[in-house]
């Protein structure tokens, strides 16, 4: 593999994660969204990557879709609310922190050993070009 194509796919997977990241974030910055019990809650976001020419040495990853979680959430009493129900319910969306946290940690070292290897591939190539000077 070259050093370039090792900064390809390397940047190929910065990009996967930042997608995977952005998506992540929405679900917790969402996660205590209220709806009216007659409409979806906020439905969790989450990405799918796929291998772009596996096995050839220089492909990488992409982004092959995003799907959504269901929009049924969970019923919760809250009569204060202003988007409550004849009964006082609201709809919030089932989304779980814990596991939002724990995507959110996996996407961000995912991210930094990608940029690791662009930059340990830059001083590879830095130092490659000073072989000639001398």
């Amino acid at each position: 593999m070259a050093l370039f194509g090792a900064m390809s796919i390397a940047g190929s997977g910065m990009l996967a994660h930042r997608k995977w990241l952005d998506a992540v974030s929405d679900n917790i910055s969402n996660i205590n969204t209220a709806s009216r019990t007659s409409e979806d809650a906020f439905k969790e976001r989450m990405v799918s990557v796929q291998a772009v020419d596996y096995g050839q040495g220089d492909g990488g990853v992409q982004v092959a879709g995003v799907s959504f979680g269901s929009g049924e959430g969970r019923v919760v009493y809250e009569p204060d609310n202003p988007l409550a129900d004849e009964n006082g319910n609201v709809k919030y969306p089932d989304i779980d922190l814990g596991d939002q946290m724990a995507e959110l940690m996996m996407a961000q070292r995912g991210y930094q050993a990608n940029a690791a290897v662009i930059d340990r591939a830059t001083d590879a190539y830095k130092a490659a070009l000073n072989l000639g000077k001398g």
